[in-house]
């Protein structure tokens, strides 16, 4: 078992990108679909991830994106991962990453229909698809896209695939526990649970939900010390 990584997304300011590093956060997102009130610019994100410290992931964020859209972004802006958050198949998603020379993480926007089933057979899917593929990213569905706020039913996900997705969706201090404590995914994105309005995050917010998430590891015997020395050991 290790510690639940944590990425915020939606990122839009430096303020915002150093208080994210300073709370603890793994991975930054920035959003490259238009629609979204937390838009960026490749250069305005290239701007922000200049600020971002070794050993801190970036993470661009797509929606139905062509590939000369995704490779107008990456020329520019140092992503490491990019994840696709709209209805992309994953013969394209796995295009999109091939062409970018970069791994991706592929959103699954669950309905209320949806099946463990469903979300294993995704997973296969893309691993079927390319090398590139990193993992499901699951978030709520809702007539948007790039993320809604809202919270699905986490029980409909597979125990035996918890502990390889990014669970998103609805995420803020007050549910961030149960929501570790039941799932124990692999890592956690939140965006509009830290914010004081769309595209501004709030420092305080963001310090409670990775305070409240590492608490939720230690209530289900996570040592986050002893785990972060282990990721550090090659460094020694």
């Amino acid at each position: 078992m290790q510690r639940t990584r944590i990425k915020i997304c939606g990122l839009t300011r430096l303020e915002d990108v150093q208080a994210a590093v300073a709370a603890g956060a793994d991975a930054l997102g920035f959003v490259f679909y238009p629609n979204s009130p937390r838009c960026v610019s490749a250069e305005q994100a290239q701007a922000l991830i200049a600020a971002v410290p070794p050993f801190v992931s970036t993470v661009g964020l797509f929606v139905n994106a062509s590939v000369e859209q995704v490779l107008a972004v990456t020329r520019i802006a140092s992503l490491g991962l990019l994840q696709f958050h709209g209805d992309e198949s994953a013969q394209h998603s796995a295009a999109l990453a091939a062409a970018a020379g970069r791994p991706y993480l592929q959103a699954f926007r669950v309905k209320p229909d949806t099946t463990g089933a469903d979300l294993l057979k995704c997973e296969q899917q893309h691993r079927a698809a390319g090398n590139l593929f990193t993992g499901l990213l699951l978030d709520t569905h809702v007539d948007a896209y790039g993320g809604a706020g809202k919270v699905f039913d986490w029980s409909l996900i597979p125990k035996e695939l918890a502990p390889r997705v990014v669970l998103s969706g609805g995420l803020n201090v007050q549910n961030a526990i149960d929501a570790v404590v039941r799932v124990r995914p692999f890592a956690v994105d939140v965006s509009s649970g830290v914010e004081a309005f769309k595209g501004i995050k709030d420092r305080h917010k963001m310090t409670a939900l990775i305070a409240a998430i590492r608490a939720a590891d230690a209530i289900i015997g996570i040592d986050t010390e002893k785990d972060g020395e282990k990721s550090n050991e090659h460094l020694d």
